[in-house]
Formats: C-alpha cells, structure tokens, sequence
C-alpha cells in the first residue's frame, strides 16, 4: 500500500523473499518456447501473415496505396529533378575512386534508386554510390588488376585494363549484395549493432582521408600506382611528392578553384539554409561550366589535360560474376556489404526519427542487397547512401521515394541522350566535386575531444579504428577495429564496477558510501554490488573484490578454525584443557605443534563445515581462545549481495559462486542475494546451486526487505519477548518507509 504525503509517500508492506512473495501472489510458470517452437511459430501461414509478409517484402505497397499525389508531388518532383542532378555528378566522380571509366558510375546511380524504390523501407534517402564504398570497391580493384607497370601504355592495353576492372567491381559489387540478401533473410539486421556510432566515425573519417589521397593523382594529374597493402597511404603520398615537379598545373588551378567554390557556396548553403528555398546546385553549376570552358578553349589539347572522355550511350548487357574473381573478395564483400548496410541504416535511422515512421533493418539488407546484385550485373560498382545526396532529398522537401524514381529518371536521361556533353569535363572537376562532399566526414575529428571529455573509451575507439583503417587500409582496418571494439567490451565486463553501498537518509535507498556522508550502515552488514553481468571471464575478479570488501578470506577463516578444533580436541585429550560453563581454560602449558603436523590430513578435510558436536561445549570464536590458539577475527554476520545489475550468470561462474558463497556460510556468516532479475532463481534451481548450505530463501526482492529481515532476525535473537515471532513467517514483517527514518517492525533502525 502507498499512501503519498505531500512530496513524501509512505510504504507498507511485508518483508518479502523471492519465494514468500512468489507464494503470496501466486506466481506463474510460464513456459518458455524452445527454438523449435520458435520455428513452428516463423514457418506457421495464415492469410494475415501471408499479407504481412508481402507487404513487409514489398514495401511499395503499404505506402504507395496512401501517396497524397496533391500534397506531395509537387515536392517530390522539385526534390527528384535536384537529387538526379547531383547523384549524375557524384556517380562521375566516385567512379575515378573505383578505378573504373566515369560512365559506370551512372550505372551504379540508376540501378539501385530502381530497386530501393520496390524494397527499400526509408522514405528519404538517396540510394546509390558512397565515397567509402567506392574507395573500398577500389582498393580491390587495384589489388586484382594492378596499373601497366611495363610502361607500355597504348589504347589497346589501357582498354583492356578498364574491361578487367569494371569486371572486378561487378563482381565483388555482385558478391557483396549476395551477402547482404543472405543476412537479410536470415534476419540478421542487429549485425549493426556491433559497429558503435564511435567506429563508424572514426572509420568513415579514415575514408575521407583515403578519399582525399586519393584523388591527389587526379587533381595533379601525376601516374600513381595503387598500393592496396598495409601503409599503402604512407606509399601513395611518396609516390605523389616523388613526382610532384611533373604536377599539370592546368589541372591543379581548376582543382583549387573548383574546391574554393564548392566549399564557399556550401559553407552559404548551410548557413543560410532557413533563408534559401533550397540549396544552391553549386555541383551543376560548376560542371556545366568546366565543361564548356573545356570544350570551347580546347583544354585537352593545349594543356594535355585528362577529361572524361567518351560516355557510351544505353546500357550494357547484364553478365554474370567472374567466378574466379569471387574466390579472391570473399573477405572485401563481406567488409563493403556491413559497412554499406551500416552507414545507410545510420543515414535512414536519423530521417525516420525526424519524421516519426518505422524503418525495418532486415528489409533494408534486403533492398541493398538486391541493388547490388542488379547494379553489379549490369557492371555497376557498390552502393549504399551518400550523406549529402540524401540530405538534398530531404532538404528539398522529399516525401516518398517517388523522389528518387525521378532522380532515376535524371540520371536515365544522360545515360541515354546528353551524356556527351560531359565528355570535354575534365577529371580533376570531378575529383574536386568527389572532395567537397567530404567536408562533413573530415569535420568529424571534432567529436576526438566531445569523447574524452563524455566517454574516454569511445574515445579510444574512434583513435584506434582512425589510425587501424589509416595505415592498415580499410578492409584491415575495419575487422582491427571490430576486434578491438570487442576487447573493450571484454575488458569493462571483465573489470565491472563493485562497490560497497549503505543507506542513505534513513529510507530504502542504497548508494556507493564513498559518496555521501549522511549514511547509515547496519552493524555487521556488508552490502556488495557488482554492476557488471557475471561470468567465466570476472568471476576470480568478483571473488577478489568481494573478499577484498568484507576485509577476510573466508577460506583461510575457515582452515583456521578447523585447524583451531582439531587442536583444541588434541589439548582436550591430553587434559590440558578444562571445560567450563563458558569457555575452555587452559590448566596446563600446551604443547607446541607446527602448521606441518596439523596439516597431516588432506586439506579438503580443512575446507569442510566447522562441526563442533563432539565437543563439550560450543564454541564462540569471537571470545577469547586458550594460550597458542588464535584465529582471524570476522567482525561481520551477514553479507548481501545486490545482483540488480547482474543480467546473466554462466555455469561456470555459478560453480565458483556456490563455492565462494559456501565459504561465507561455513564461517556462520548468512549471505543474501537482492535484486536478481526474473528467472534468476528458476536458472539456478536448474542448474542445481542449491543444497543444505545454498538456499532459495536467500533471495530477497530489494536490499531493503533484506536489511529488515537481517535486523528484525537480529531483534529476535537478542530479545526473547520476541521469539514467538520467530515461528511465523516474515509476512508479518512490514517495510515502513517514513519521511524520517528507516524502520523494522520490531523498532526504529
């Protein structure tokens, strides 16, 4: 019952165990359902879960049925018309990071906004080419088909070289959707889990920094070969300075200029993005006007620069992966098919928060999967979301994915009819365009100081995975990093947080006694808290630290008091004790053992219960003891332990625990366990951790019924007025929680 009183509210009620609650308010036992009930239950078809399953694989149903075409088409056009423009020149640019000819990446912008459209649960985002995924298609890319090193660099071979890797970045595309269909299928959304927001940053700005390096051969028009190995960057930035005197200065103006607009109108876009009814397509407008000072002053001839070239019209047969490709990116799809997925369900997550609807993340390893899998046959490269894509669809008032049909439709349109007028574009524009839209990811070094200040293991994290995917490259550096995240999970569950709690303003609160100084701790009470879950791998610690609070180790208590009886009987047989009503005097000078003699028997015998029936009288070890018998003092009765935080116990922790717990008990002290979660005590009965030592009524609801039931248990021992009590059951015994003091219901506490 809770009565409040103001801002104060007062509690009665019986102190509870886990069982004598469980009894009073009739407990259930539920069954819980094995995995093959599981199954039954996922295979089982009805009409309702037939409908829900085509309309969960299908997306396009369930909203497109509900379009407000009035409301909404307007908008989406507006927004599809100014995606398409940016996806066509984004498709162009990450293109040179794949290594592949600027066309392609038209491909790998039409195919997978088609998909997405059908499968695809994010209202917002722009499917279609990703800087990182570009760059990670890339490395493999150069790894496969390295660049002509004979020198012998005639139209035939460099033709020939461009066949090949367009090859390659179908069929590692083609292998990596593969793998995302498979993970989809087989609900496998939660893998995103496991890549922290501090990886994703830390890893996606070692990409805009390989974004960056990468695109220096371009902007200086300089023959850098690929070194897809280990410090490979370290290579690529010796290989540029080496050659730096042969810099195409028409290139290096035009970059320099490009990247001067792009950021100064981008830096006003975001400024003034509230004033602007949308954002200046500073993208098309700088590429439409490279294009023409190109082509009318000529720049291809006058100053040998590299231009885009001819862009083949229409659209290449589908074929099929190169097998043998296959077999040598099995490691890289897996890489380019998590990050792509994570990186998209990041993106889609933001917008369907911002406008409230679901998003599934199975379904969306579905859709990209599938992209992939049509993109790559159709020699397209790896997509995923492009940060600033997908906010150009928001931000121009997107609704549905009718925007991204339309943007597929832009991007349609130069693929079959005005490709041509980008082939005077020269690749250093296209470079610069690729590095404007990396300003966001390389901003992300801001949040290095943000997470020492919150969080200084994520800070070591986004550290670790920078540098890991830095020098090691992405592939690497990505699985280093995954490890690594893991490890710190390893080490903050292997080294949890135990304190040692007391009340705190005479009520039912407990917290860490180091922090207040109005505490109240219960004489002979310890009360332990491991926030941690317990397992294989912290149990010694938690022993440690458990032993280490009460101030004892109960083993070793223990084996001095068995070996203080076995010596005690000794003295008793030779007469050199007396025996009186309350305690042994010592009539004559004791003999003199070693520890060696008294540890003749083996030592299991001294890790056994204290039995003292054979003796006259008991013994009370608090008191004093004859001449040469001394054992270590306890000065505490009762232990408990607060397990609110503990979500799971393994096997092979419960053994040590039982052990640890029968140690305590052997030695008079009574343990109680407080706060486990539901089942806790129905795993342990399972696992048969009780016995005559080990009891279910150890387990109390809160450390407070436990505190009471100690003192009231204590009362009862000390007052024999209170005895009769004893018999019945703690139901009688009641929390009262006033606004002023914490009290049992024989007294105030």
């Amino acid at each position: 019952m809770v009565e409040p009183v103001g801002n104060h509210y007062v509690v009665a009620r019986p102190v509870y165990s886990e069982n004598l609650f469980n009894e009073e308010h009739d407990k259930l036992h539920r069954y819980h359902k094995s995995f093959l009930d599981h199954l039954k239950l996922y295979f089982r078809c009805s009409p309702q879960r037939a409908k829900k399953f085509a309309l969960g694989l299908f997306p396009v149903f369930s909203w497109l049925p509900a379009y407000r075409f009035r409301e909404w088409i307007l908008s989406d056009i507006v927004s599809g018309v100014s995606t398409g423009l940016v996806a066509v020149l984004q498709g162009l640019a990450f293109a040179l990071l794949v290594n592949v000819p600027p066309g392609y990446g038209l491909y790998a912008a039409f195919f997978p906004v088609l998909v997405y459209f059908i499968f695809g649960t994010s209202r917002h985002i722009s499917a279609g080419p990703f800087p990182v995924l570009s760059l990670m298609v890339g490395g493999v890319v150069i790894r496969l088909v390295p660049d002509d090193s004979s020198g012998n660099g005639t139209a035939t071979n460099s033709s020939a070289i461009n066949d090949e890797r367009v090859m390659v970045a179908a069929s590692v595309t083609f292998l990596s959707g593969v793998f995302q269909l498979l993970l989809g299928t087989l609900q496998f959304g939660f893998i995103v889990i496991y890549l922290s927001q501090s990886l994703i940053s830390g890893f996606t700005t070692a990409a805009a920094v390989h974004v960056l390096v990468s695109q220096l051969k371009f902007m200086l028009q300089l023959p850098v070969p690929g070194f897809i190995k280990p410090f490979g960057i370290i290579y690529t930035l010796e290989s540029i300075f080496s050659q730096i005197t042969e810099t195409n200065i028409a290139d290096l103006v035009t970059s320099l200029i490009v990247l001067l607009i792009v950021f100064v109108v981008k830096e006003m876009n975001d400024r003034y993005k509230a004033k602007l009814p949308a954002p200046i397509p500073i993208e098309l407008l700088v590429t439409v006007l490279a294009a023409l000072i190109s082509y009318f002053l000529n720049f291809e001839e006058k100053f040998n620069v590299a231009v885009v070239g001819k862009l083949e019209e229409g659209f290449k047969a589908p074929v099929a992966p190169d097998v043998g490709i296959l077999q040598k990116c099995i490691g890289d799809s897996i890489s380019i098919a998590i990050v792509g997925f994570a990186v998209a369900f990041s993106v889609a997550k933001v917008y369907s928060i911002k406008h409230d609807y679901q998003i599934d993340g199975n379904q969306e390893l579905i859709a990209f999967g599938l992209g992939n899998i049509v993109g790559g046959s159709f020699k397209g490269f790896a997509s995923s979301t492009a940060l600033s894509r997908s906010g150009v669809q928001e931000s121009t008032g997107g609704k549905t994915q009718i925007a991204g049909i339309i943007s597929a439709v832009i991007v349609l349109i130069v693929i079959l009819a005005i490709g041509f007028l980008l082939e005077p574009l020269q690749k250093s524009v296209l470079a610069s365009l690729a590095l404007g839209n990396l300003k966001g990811m390389l901003m992300q070094f801001k949040e290095i100081g943000v997470l020492w200040r919150t969080d200084k293991y994520d800070c070591v994290i986004w550290v670790v995975t920078f540098l890991a995917a830095i020098f090691l490259g992405l592939d690497i550096g990505l699985a280093t990093a995954v490890a690594f995240q893991l490890l710190t999970v390893v080490i903050r569950s292997q080294v949890p947080s135990c304190t040692i709690l007391a009340n705190v303003g005479r009520n039912d609160i407990y917290r860490n006694k180091k922090d207040y100084t109005d505490i109240y701790e219960p004489e002979g009470v310890k009360i332990f808290r491991c926030s941690a879950p317990i397992f294989f791998a912290n149990i010694e610690f938690f022993r440690e630290k458990l032993i280490s609070a009460v101030g004892f180790n109960p083993l070793r208590v223990l084996r001095k008091r068995n070996k203080a009886l076995r010596k005690m009987r000794k003295m008793l047989k030779k007469g050199e004790l007396q025996v009186t009503p309350v305690r042994l005097i010592c009539v004559a000078s004791p003999t003199l053992e070693s520890d060696e003699e008294l540890d003749n028997n083996s030592i299991e015998e001294l890790d056994k219960p204290t039995i003292m029936t054979d003796l006259p009288i008991q013994i009370n070890w608090g008191a004093e003891l004859p001449p040469g018998i001394t054992v270590p003092q306890v000065d505490i009765h009762s232990i408990i332990l607060d397990f609110s935080s503990v979500s799971f116990l393994d096997f092979s922790a419960m053994r040590i625990l039982q052990k640890t717990l029968k140690e305590f008990v052997r030695i008079n002290i009574d343990i109680y366990i407080a706060g486990a979660h539901e089942g806790f005590v129905e795993k342990l009965e399972r696992c048969e951790f009780f016995d005559e030592e080990i009891k279910p009524s150890m387990f109390f609801l809160t450390i407070h019924d436990a505190v009471l039931h100690i003192l009231l248990k204590k009362d009862i021992a000390s007052s024999p007025k209170l005895k009769p009590a004893e018999e019945k059951s703690s139901s009688s015994d009641y929390i009262i929680i006033p606004s002023n003091g914490l009290r049992s219901r024989a007294g105030t506490v």
